[in-house]
C-alpha cells in the first residue's frame, strides 16, 4: 500500500494517507462528472465510496464518460465504475445502489462529503437538504458548453442561491466535463486530508469570447 500511495505520502505523510481508510464519500451521479470523480477519489486511498445512479451506458455517453467503453453499452454506470475503482484499487469498499437519489436519501446514510455528479437542479436542491439533514459538506458542480461552476458548500442553501428550474444542460466539451471533475476532486482531497479550503464560495470558470480562460468566485 505504501508502495502505492508513494507520491501522496511524500505530499502528507503516512498517518494523512491512513486517516483516508476510515473516510467515506458519496457520489451522486456517474456520468461525465461522476466518471472522473470516482477514478480520481477511488485511488486516493479513501475507504468507502458510494455510487447512486439508476441510468445504463449510452453511446452517446462514452465521448465524455471516461470510465466507459463501446463494449459497456446498456450496462449500469454504477456497476462499471465500480468495476473501474476496484482494478485500480481494489483495498476501497464501493458500495453501489441503482435507483434514483430521492429513494436513497430516505435512508439517511452518513457521509464525510457528498459529491454532486448529476444535471439536475431539483435533484441538487435535494443533495443540499440530504446533506443538511446528515450534517455533511457537499460539493455542487455543472457543466456545460466551455464552462463550468464549482461550489463547497457547508452553511450556505443551494435554493436560496440558484432558481430551481427543469433547465437541462446544452452541448458539453469532453475535456471541461474533465477538468471541472478534476477541480471538485481537488477540493474532495483537500478537505479530506485537513488541508485548507474556500467553503461556500463559487468559482465559475470559463472561456470567454477571445478563447482567454478566466476564474471568477462569489461569496454564497
Amino acid at each position: 500500500m505504501e508502495n502505492y500511495f508513494l507520491r501522496q505520502i511524500e505530499l502528507w505523510g503516512n498517518d494523512t494517507q491512513k486517516s483516508l481508510l476510515n473516510k467515506s464519500i458519496l457520489i451522486v451521479g456517474c456520468g461525465g462528472l461522476g466518471s472522473s470523480l470516482a477514478i480520481a477519489l477511488g485511488s486516493s486511498g479513501i475507504g468507502k465510496i458510494t455510487l447512486v445512479d439508476f441510468d445504463k451506458v449510452s453511446i452517446h455517453n462514452i465521448h465524455r464518460q471516461i470510465a466507459f467503453d463501446l463494449k459497456d453499452v446498456g450496462k449500469f454506470k454504477a456497476e462499471i465504475l465500480k468495476n473501474k475503482i476496484l482494478n485500480r484499487f481494489n483495498e476501497v469498499e464501493v458500495e453501489t445502489v441503482i435507483d434514483d437519489f430521492k429513494n436513497f436519501a430516505k435512508n439517511q446514510k452518513k457521509f464525510d462529503l457528498i459529491l454532486d455528479a448529476t444535471d439536475n437542479l431539483q435533484i441538487r436542491k435535494e443533495i443540499d437538504l440530504y446533506a443538511k439533514k446528515i450534517n455533511s459538506p457537499w460539493i455542487y458542480a455543472s457543466v456545460e458548453e466551455f464552462h463550468g461552476q464549482v461550489c463547497f458548500f457547508e452553511n450556505a442553501n443551494f435554493a436560496d442561491m440558484f432558481q430551481i428550474s427543469n433547465h437541462t444542460p446544452a452541448g458539453i466539451a469532453a475535456p471541461i466535463v474533465m477538468f471541472i471533475a478534476s477541480f471538485s476532486a481537488n477540493l474532495a482531497i483537500r478537505y479530506l486530508t485537513n488541508y485548507p479550503i474556500s467553503k461556500d464560495k463559487l468559482y465559475y470558470i470559463y472561456f470567454d469570447n477571445e478563447g482567454e480562460f478566466i476564474i471568477k468566485n462569489f461569496k454564497m
